[in-house]
């Protein structure tokens, strides 16, 4: 039976590439010169370190940037509020990785709305759907795009 995954994931490898263009930029940019500002790494989470909330803007723009051009849908970038003190500033961005459970519940209640013959089923952090035609997976995979879920979705693992 054909059957297909639907994923939220994050290639790590990509983000790590955009941090080091963003750095070198940050680095050789006029308006940052003398300032400690830079973007750190730690798995899904980047911390973004400025002297102020403007640069902290202007780090962000650069960074969606380089994410942008390496195919990563910047959708899944959750913001914490910028810390500023004195004369440093602070903003965490979370990658979101990986389909919640209200969410998932969501998605099955969509696709059993819109009476396509397919089951899903929810696997941990994916959800898996399953069909007899090839036909039925793909109107269930334009069913999940045209809704807006607000985190970015892949579709994977298909087999006929």
């Amino acid at each position: 039976m054909p059957s297909f995954d639907v994923v939220s994931e994050v290639d790590l490898q990509e983000v790590r590439n955009a941090v080091d263009q963003t750095n070198r930029e940050i680095g050789n940019r006029f308006d940052f010169k003398g300032t400690d500002a830079r973007v750190e790494q730690a798995e899904a989470v980047l911390t973004l370190h400025g002297q102020n909330d403007f640069q902290l803007q202007q780090m962000r723009d650069i960074l969606d940037m380089r994410l942008t051009k390496r195919s990563i849908d910047i959708a899944c970038i959750e913001a914490a509020e910028p810390e500023v003190s004195l004369n440093a500033a602070r903003q965490k961005l979370t990658l979101r990785q990986g389909i919640d459970g209200s969410l998932s519940k969501q998605m099955v209640k969509d696709i059993k709305a819109s009476k396509i013959k397919v089951q899903a089923a929810v696997q941990g952090e994916q959800l898996r759907v399953t069909g007899k035609k090839r036909d039925d997976l793909q109107q269930v995979i334009a069913l999940l795009r045209e809704k807006d879920y607000g985190l970015p979705l892949q579709f994977n693992n298909f087999r006929d």
